[in-house]
């Protein structure tokens, strides 16, 4: 067995042993795995399927005929999953490309996007200046209320104020509902106010993709004109990206994908997307993700109750932020990290509301139960997994 064998062997063993607690990852079924595994790889196919509504009209390539199927068959399945008549382009190799794109098909460079900052629950893409969508756009943040919730006041205020080009809802780090009919309706009445003004909605759903699905979260669909996704995280699938929008934007979408930030899609990937998006449309799915927000509310609820300060006090999702600032001055996120990681426990160090520390150390610890609930993990098992965490940090030694 030659050196990667070995490595992935052990990768696997790590996986089997381990308390997965990352609220960005998922354990996928052995079909996803086919899929993604299979003669799909070898295929290069630049370009689209013949009958593209946003008329792209082709591939660079000849022998697409069975990929242009498959790319068609992807999308149907997930209008189906989200109930939506929006278009979909199925060929973002990650939700950073997904952003990526999105951004380039209706922005210009310098253009003003408000968005909820890494520090507050965003993501990496949401404008850190470290990115490339912080140094290609000009990033405005709205707040969070003195319970860590968004403050839809706020994001009121910076519209009228700043009038940005795109306003942006979405998080990797927020435990609550948000509420994007109340963004809509913030920048509806904007619009009203000055017929000049015509913003970009934009919703990246990544982290609560699967809740939506199932009906646990609201939909953004019919309200944001542009939509974009993971399709791992609570969607238990491939790693990938996706993005939905508008009809009227679907040619600025597809051209941004290709050929301005990508090439050949990757179509064992996207198959690994279709068996996915066929999963997510089970009785199967729905259960487990009713039961991914069960054990997320347990799990924090027992948190709570041995003296820890959540993040907004509670969670409507799949994950919950520890705040170790007032608690446990002394611990880093990344000490409370490496500790867990030496238990056989994996969750991420994550920064908090008004953090003071770097992203590096951090002040918070992210946790989420959509990994463990694909292993059968019910609530009692998350009570008990919070019940060592706890054991584990009051041993850590600053």
């Amino acid at each position: 067995m030659s050196k990667v064998f070995d490595l992935i062997e052990k990768e696997q063993q790590r996986q089997n042993n381990t308390i997965e607690l990352i609220a960005s990852e998922n354990f996928v079924s052995d079909n996803v795995r086919r899929a993604v595994g299979s003669c799909l790889t070898n295929k290069y196919a630049e370009g689209y399927p013949t009958t593209r509504l946003s008329g792209h009209k082709g591939r660079y390539y000849g022998g697409c005929t069975v990929v242009d199927e498959l790319e068609e068959y992807c999308c149907d399945l997930w209008r189906q999953v989200f109930k939506t008549d929006y278009h979909v382009n199925v060929q973002p190799h990650s939700g950073s490309s997904a952003n990526l794109a999105a951004y380039m098909a209706v922005l210009t460079p310098g253009d003003t996007i408000l968005s909820m900052s890494l520090n507050d629950g965003g993501h990496l893409t949401h404008g850190s200046p470290v990115n490339i969508s912080g140094k290609l756009f000009h990033i405005e943040s709205y707040s969070l209320d003195a319970s860590g919730r968004i403050d839809y006041e706020d994001i009121a205020n910076k519209v009228r104020a700043s009038k940005p080009q795109m306003v942006l809802a979405g998080a990797s780090a927020y435990s609550r509902i948000i509420d994007f009919r109340k963004i809509r309706a913030i920048l509806d009445e904007a619009m009203a106010q000055d017929e000049t003004y015509k913003p970009y909605f934009m919703v990246d759903m990544a982290h609560i993709a699967g809740l939506i699905a199932a009906g646990e979260h609201p939909t953004p669909f019919g309200l944001a004109d542009i939509v974009t996704t993971t399709t791992h995280k609570t969607l238990r699938g491939t790693r990938g990206g996706m993005i939905f929008c508008r009809k009227e934007l679907a040619g600025k979408i597809d051209s941004a994908i290709f050929p301005c930030c990508q090439g050949g899609p990757l179509e064992h990937v996207i198959a690994g997307k279709a068996v996915t998006a066929e999963e997510a449309l089970t009785p199967e799915y729905q259960e487990y993700i009713r039961q991914v927000v069960r054990n997320s509310k347990a799990m924090c609820a027992q948190f709570i109750e041995m003296g820890y300060d959540v993040v907004t006090g509670g969670t409507d999702n799949h994950l919950f932020v520890i705040d170790l600032s007032k608690t446990h001055p002394h611990l880093t996120g990344k000490m409370v990290q490496n500790d867990l990681d030496r238990h056989d426990i994996t969750a991420n160090k994550n920064c908090v509301p008004f953090e003071k520390r770097s992203p590096v150390e951090t002040s918070g610890v992210r946790i989420g139960t959509a990994a463990m609930t694909t292993k059968g993990y019910k609530e009692a098992d998350f009570i008990a997994v919070a019940k060592r965490i706890d054991e584990i940090i009051r041993g850590i030694q600053a």
